[in-house]
């Protein structure tokens, strides 16, 4: 570079080193943007790394197709509001919702003030599943309604609600508020009993803790053919209920044999999962058409196997949770649960009867079994094979069906086995087929029985036994054990049997009834755990 002109004189020698020194900047900003990119806004930052040749480009040159595509996420349209209700009605199913949604924008009550239908946004929910009714004299945890026509029913066609009550002997008079389809206003009567599911000697028989109730609510005159739509619970005739039941009444042309009731599972930690697979092939086996279970909380491998047998229609799973201030949260309502039994106990008849409830009209009979309890025919292959020996008996000691009929217990406790060994033709995993030593002596009769019970006679159940009956005093014929006996797999017998465990350790004797099931039942299990990729050659459990 130099200076066209004669540089001379102080200031044009200043202007003659700015101009070199500029033209040296432009020199050098042309040659570095032929070998690096600049970040320029406006420039396409796609095209910028396609250019660049460090290893992020080539990372990202090598995914260009992916960039592409889409990820496989539910693009499934948004639910209607009438679907969305349908939801919810299926989720729970003593929410009369598509009722409230059929008739929201009409007014319905005894007038704009009183009794009013409520709104299914303005009903008291506790703990997901109970709606509440608090009353001058206690608080109500309500659970579900179910219409009684059954013959021997002699109040005629009643609403029974089950639930809770804080109270023991209840002294408030509370009111039944009816809807009926077609019907804006409410048919009200007063409920007609409390029917106590406990007996008092079993304790917890104080005020202020949650006990289990079945209110009866009978369907006045002019209205007993009618099926109500819902039902409240009010102190007073003219109170706007903040609670709502569906009035559950489901009743096929023909009813089936066998369907078996399970309580509320706890079974936050344990992995039980390939156990109960063994447990509900064999109950298909043996007649039940159904195992209804409820659920408080479960290992993860239990809820898959629930999931899978849920939908080939062999189960069905209902969540439940606990009443009131009880606790719900995982783990520590298990600890609840183990420290205070009688409250487990009295919390256990509310998903027991309202299976039953639910279920009357569709079964002849319903067992009450735990996931390690099979009533075990001996000499037949069928519960109803069992029950065609069973009724001619009990019928020929007395003319009337009986509201059960009884299984005594018998232990195969865990540790039996170990003293013989594994059986080597059965998978290991086949809990009950390896575990056929038992005790030699049953548990004494009436006691840890259970039953099959008749759904036309019972009117409240516990867990071994009803516990108030149709017509009459509850009536039990206790079957022969040549005939049937209750398989009872456990680790170690009830606390209350501790003296007596020892004597049943001591005399066992060896009991193969269940192998006469064993070709079938290792055939099904095997093949629902390898569909469910429980074994290596398949997947990862």
């Amino acid at each position: 570079m130099f200076c066209p002109w004669k540089c001379s004189g102080r200031f044009i020698t200043k202007v003659c080193a700015a101009t070199v020194l500029w033209s040296l900047i432009i020199l050098i900003v042309f040659q570095l943007r032929t070998t690096i990119d600049v970040n320029v806004p406006h420039l396409n930052s796609r095209l910028l790394l396609q250019k660049r040749h460090d290893p992020l480009t080539r990372h990202a040159d090598s995914t260009t197709e992916g960039i592409d595509q889409d990820p496989f996420i539910d693009k499934s349209p948004s639910l209607s509001e009438d679907k969305l209700v349908q939801e919810i009605q299926d989720r729970m199913p003593t929410l009369p919702i598509v009722y409230w949604n059929k008739h929201k924008n009409k007014p319905m009550g005894l007038n704009s003030t009183c009794a009013r239908f409520p709104s299914m946004f303005d009903l008291e929910f506790n703990n997901l599943y109970w709606q509440t009714l608090r009353t001058s004299n206690g608080t109500f945890q309500l659970f579900g309604a179910y219409l009684d026509k059954r013959q021997q029913n002699r109040l005629g066609p009643t609403v029974r609600v089950l639930g809770m009550i804080d109270r023991i002997e209840p002294t408030v008079v509370t009111y039944c508020q009816f809807w009926f389809e077609g019907k804006k206003e409410p048919v009200i009567t007063k409920s007609f009993e409390y029917k106590y599911i406990w007996y008092k000697k079993w304790g917890n028989y104080k005020q202020g803790i949650y006990q289990p109730y079945l209110i009866a609510c009978v369907l006045p005159q002019g209205y007993k053919e009618k099926i109500p739509a819902s039902i409240s619970i009010v102190e007073k005739q003219c109170d706007n209920s903040t609670n709502n039941l569906r009035v559950i009444y489901e009743r096929p042309a023909k009813k089936k044999d066998f369907a078996v009731c399970v309580k509320g599972l706890d079974f936050l930690h344990e992995d039980l999962s390939v156990r109960l697979v063994e447990w509900i092939e064999l109950l298909n086996i043996l007649g039940a058409d159904k195992v209804f279970f409820y659920e408080l909380q479960t290992h993860p491998n239990i809820s898959k196997i629930l999931r899978h047998y849920q939908q080939e229609g062999k189960v069905h799973v209902t969540p439940i949770s606990l009443a009131g201030g009880q606790p719900n949260a995982p783990a520590f309502q298990h600890l609840y649960l183990t420290k205070k039994t009688n409250n487990k106990r009295q919390n256990e008849l509310i998903p027991y009867n309202d299976c039953f409830y639910k279920h009357m009209y569709e079964y002849k009979y319903i067992a009450l079994l735990d996931i390690d309890e099979v009533i075990m025919p001996k000499d037949v292959n069928s519960w109803s094979e069992l029950m065609d020996i069973v009724l001619p008996k009990a019928l020929k000691i007395n003319k009337e069906e009986r509201a059960s009929y009884n299984v005594r217990n018998v232990y195969f406790l865990d540790d039996l086995l170990h003293d013989h060994g594994w059986f080597k033709e059965i998978p290991k995993y086949m809990h009950m087929l390896q575990h056929v030593y038992r005790a030699k002596n049953f548990t004494k009769p009436g006691q840890y029985v259970k039953c099959f019970h008749n759904t036309e006679k019972v009117l409240t159940l516990h867990n071994h036994f009803p516990l108030s009956c149709l017509g009459s005093s509850c009536t039990s014929y206790p079957i022969e054990t040549n005939d049937a006996q209750l398989h009872h797999y456990r680790a170690d017998c009830v606390k209350t049997l501790k003296k007596s465990c020892e004597e049943y350790r001591k005399t066992s004797v060896m009991d193969t009834t269940i192998w006469k099931y064993k070709d079938a039942l290792v055939n099904r299990v095997s093949t629902t755990l390898r569909t469910l990729g429980y074994f290596t050659d398949t997947g990862k459990r």
